[in-house]
């Protein structure tokens, strides 16, 4: 391991290739243990000499590491002519380990595993003592607000985005109807991708507002959003890597290490944090994210458009300067 950490130094790779690191045997906080665990990642621009430059960047809900290309480079939300990006995939997103590819299938993780494996990539696969900043977008998001809780000292900033230290049942109500279509299908013995048509229709109208799908003009021929759906239905990762993300987001709970008390968790951090939110979030409200950045003294960043979960696109040319400019300060 010591080694990729030298070669990794000074040096900037020429493409962001899919890698991976073994872990082995990975335990989770369940107390189960997954004998044989992998996981994937990319890497973006160069690590220093001192060797504190990077910037973490783990994958949103269903996402690959591959979809975050798109943040990193000289003009982007993470700037590569700074900083050494490591994009990372989530246990549970059909790259690193999940149901779909570990052999006798995976045991319940929880968004706190999510953050081990990683935490175990950094340091035993990369060789990293500390990182500059973590940054991740709705479960990215989670998974940020569990760095900062799990590991204070590891990174000097933190930037978690439509993310939550804790889910609502507002949130809880949708993912249970997404879990609960997959489980019945399941139940019955049925196809499991075929529940996905229906998990799509639910997922999808909760990215953005209701104003949105009256609105817009993409919502106003509804034969190409229902074909839509078709589309992601077959196209989205195994039925049961989404489910299992799921349960993890579920069971998420940043105050867990802090005697129950979120309070507690948010006035344990030491990065100095940005929470970025969407008032008009339908998918992660944000409350318990304004809640934890007001008791943890962070800076707040509020997307207001009527785009909800999806406002970082919608809204990237408020977003992006002002995560770039916090993260230069």
């Amino acid at each position: 391991m010591r080694v990729l950490a030298l070669v990794l130094v000074g040096t900037s790779l020429l493409a962001a290739d899919q890698q991976f690191f073994e872990l082995k045997a990975l335990k989770l906080a369940s107390g189960a243990t997954v004998s044989s665990c992998r996981v994937g990642y990319r890497t973006f621009g160069t690590l220093n000499e001192a060797k504190s430059n990077a910037v973490v960047f783990p994958t949103w809900f269903s996402g690959k590491s591959a979809d975050l290309d798109q943040f990193f480079g000289p003009d982007k939300l993470v700037d590569t002519s700074k900083y050494f990006g490591v994009a990372i995939d989530a246990l549970g997103n059909g790259v690193s380990c999940s149901p779909s590819n570990v052999p006798g299938g995976l045991p319940a993780i929880g968004i706190a595993d999510m953050v081990g494996a990683e935490h175990r990539l950094l340091t035993e696969g990369l060789g990293l003592k500390s990182v500059y900043a973590v940054v991740g977008i709705s479960i990215g998001g989670m998974q940020t607000f569990e760095w900062i809780a799990r590991y204070p000292n590891f990174m000097r900033k933190a930037v978690p985005i439509i993310g939550s230290p804790k889910l609502t049942t507002a949130d809880l109500l949708l993912w249970q109807a997404e879990l609960s279509a997959i489980e019945s299908a399941a139940a019955c013995h049925g196809d499991l991708r075929s529940a996905m048509f229906a998990v799509q229709a639910m997922h999808r109208f909760a990215l953005r507002t209701p104003d949105y799908w009256a609105t817009s003009p993409e919502a106003a021929n509804w034969a190409t959003v229902k074909a839509g759906l078709k589309t992601e239905a077959a196209e989205t990762i195994d039925p049961l890597d989404w489910a299992a993300q799921l349960r993890a987001m579920m069971s998420q709970d940043v105050a867990a290490n802090a005697g129950g008390s979120m309070q507690r968790a948010a006035a344990n951090v030491r990065a100095r944090t940005l929470v970025v939110i969407a008032t008009q979030d339908h998918m992660v409200n944000p409350g318990p994210a304004l809640r934890f950045a007001d008791w943890a003294n962070a800076n707040v960043l509020k997307l207001t458009g009527n785009c909800g979960h999806m406002a970082t696109g919608c809204e990237s040319a408020k977003m992006t300067p002002s995560v770039r400019a916090f993260l230069a300060q």
